[in-house]
């Protein structure tokens, strides 16, 4: 028995499927950042008592740095990881709106048969 699903509807089932895709990549990206931020506010918070010298990692070089001015880079990283997980969440209402829209496209075309 021959498929009878138009080859337009095809090509919508296979967008929906890339968005899915795209969507989960999405998806892990901002958990990954997320744990990140975590790990930066945990070492923010353990910053808060400390009053001498402080380490960083670099590589696989630990070298000595002022509470302060680790203080500063890890902010510096908190808010550019608050802006790509930001920018993650616009891309997956994006893609999740579009892919909304062709399902119900789909489900139209399909349900008219």
């Amino acid at each position: 028995m021959k498929n009878d699903i138009p080859k337009e509807t095809e090509e919508k089932i296979q967008q929906l499927q890339l968005l899915e895709q795209n969507m989960q990549n999405f998806g892990l990206q901002k958990q990954k950042f997320q744990m990140e931020l975590v790990e930066i506010e945990n070492a923010l918070k353990e910053l808060k008592d400390v009053k001498k010298e402080t380490y960083k990692i670099i590589s696989n070089i630990m070298i000595a740095t002022s509470p302060k001015d680790l203080k500063k880079e890890l902010e510096s990283k908190k808010e550019v990881i608050n802006l790509r997980i930001k920018s993650l969440e616009k891309q997956e209402t994006t893609i999740r709106e579009k892919a909304e829209e062709i399902q119900k496209e789909v489900m139209s075309k399909l349900q008219k048969k």
